[in-house]
């Protein structure tokens, strides 16, 4: 059965590379409320494609951007039912001006692997669903169906921390039970090996604002009688951190998970390359995590701590010499398993108030607390992941871990009781949340055949 959905998919590329374009046109942003118009229609976008597989298919209402929920019985209830994740939302296409095209006007281009398509969302995760959904669409159009159950749920606020997916798991435990959750999110090795991504680091965003005097002052009448906020709060921001890359909140590393002596010898036989690693970020020295780890280390296993952004006092032209009343700092930690949340969230609490100058007070705002996964590298779904990818690929597919974080993993195991299939095909260079954003064809295409062998795997 397997093989001549695939000759679909391959006679089919052109038509599947024109829906996924029409996809990109719509400027989904989550973040900016101009675009509410446009999250809506890449929503019913998506629901127009799916009814005509079969699927029951709704967009249900949250407290922010609508999710799409569809159903799709496959053969009957015995069959392996799969719970499809992705989101339709992207980020921003700022700064307009370092774009060669429109964002939001994908087109084509040649690469040294064939051709890309270039456009905000192109990889992030648009083109990455749209993977799944064609080959979704090739089983359908070869056979009259799926060879499974299938339940997709597709978010828009992904790129806004998923603020709104807990409760939506929440509110539909029960109609979203499935035996695995499988999301196109994450990345290869490179453009001809294919991986499982087994581990994800979680995230705990937050954001610290420092209040000091009533009113923005004068720095020659005050100053040095009058602690700073921005000077106070950085006095905090240094202090998260010494001279070795080591985050200095009490307990930070509890429950942080060693990687074993198997793996670390499966992450060194990967023969990274450190430098061109450092390169893809204009770099050419490693830094800012710690020292006595590898880069895949520090990447894969190790958590870290990020200031993001940093906002206080006078930043337009010229001089204005002001202590001002406030400043704030967005601060991020990606965590590893298995550390708590909740616990570092209250540590953070008391290494802020024990840091505090005096004359000031700072509060801590949390925006957003996932933990991170690791998926049992015997799980049968991983494995017949893996054998899906070596039916299509001439290489073996590897096993990474993943400096990034996905909330719909973590919160499917808390939730759902389910694990999380990571297979993805983005590539290092693919720009994602950059200008000029892009996904290679060839990754679309392989990504579509091997969501079809999936399928085929799960009967």
């Amino acid at each position: 059965m397997l093989e001549s959905v695939l000759q679909r998919i391959d006679n089919g590329l052109e038509g599947s590379i024109e829906r996924w374009a029409d996809l990109l046109r719509i400027p989904s942003v989550s973040t900016d409320p101009a675009y509410e118009s446009a999250m809506r229609e890449a929503a019913q976008w998506l629901l127009d494609e799916l009814a005509p597989l079969g699927f029951r298919v709704e967009i249900r209402e949250t407290e922010g951007h609508p999710v799409v929920i569809g159903h799709h019985e496959g053969p009957g209830d015995d069959a392996t039912h799969v719970l499809y994740y992705g989101h339709y939302d992207v980020q921003p296409p700022e700064p307009y001006e370092e774009w060669r095209n429109e964002p939001f006007e994908p087109t084509l281009e040649d690469s040294p692997h064939g051709r890309k398509m270039v456009a905000r969302g192109a990889v992030d995760d648009k083109g990455q669903l749209m993977m799944w959904v064609e080959a979704l669409k090739a089983w359908h159009a070869e056979h009259g169906g799926l060879p499974i159950q299938v339940t997709v749920l597709l978010e828009g606020e992904e790129e806004v921390g998923s603020r709104n997916l807990r409760p939506v798991l929440e509110r539909y435990r029960d109609e979203l039970k499935a035996d695995v959750c499988v999301v196109s999110d994450t990345g290869m090795w490179d453009v001809d090996t294919p991986a499982i991504t087994y581990t994800l680091r979680g995230l705990l965003y937050t954001e610290l604002t420092c209040r000091g005097p009533g009113h923005d002052l004068h720095s020659g009448f005050y100053g040095g009688a009058i602690e700073n906020p921005i000077n106070g709060l950085t006095k905090v921001l240094g202090a998260l951190q010494d001279e070795r890359g080591r985050v200095q909140v009490p307990g930070f590393y509890d429950g942080v998970v060693e990687p074993s002596d198997e793996e670390l010898a499966a992450w060194k036989a990967l023969d990274m390359d450190d430098t061109g690693f450092l390169a893809s970020a204009g770099v050419t020295t490693a830094g800012g995590g710690e020292s006595d780890r590898s880069l895949l280390e520090r990447v894969w296993s190790r958590p870290s701590c990020d200031i993001n952004g940093i906002i206080g006092g006078f930043t337009g032209n010229g001089a204005k010499t002001v202590i001002p009343r406030e400043a704030s700092a967005k601060v991020s930690f990606r965590l590893v398993p298995d550390q708590d949340p909740d616990r570092i969230i209250e540590s953070l609490r008391r290494f802020i108030d024990d840091h505090t100058p005096a004359g000031c007070s700072i509060e801590l705002t949390v925006h957003s607390a996932a933990p991170a996964i690791r998926i049992p590298t015997e799980s049968r779904y991983l494995k017949a992941a893996l054998s899906a990818l070596d039916a299509v690929y001439d290489r073996e597919p590897v096993l990474l871990g993943s400096g990034g974080s996905i909330p719909i993993a973590a919160w499917a195991r808390d939730i759902l009781g389910i694990d999380t299939l990571l297979m993805g095909f983005s590539l290092e260079d693919d720009g994602m949340h950059s200008p000029n954003e892009k996904f290679e064809v060839t990754c679309f295409h392989r990504g579509m055949r091997a969501h079809a062998a999936l399928l085929e795997q799960l009967r």
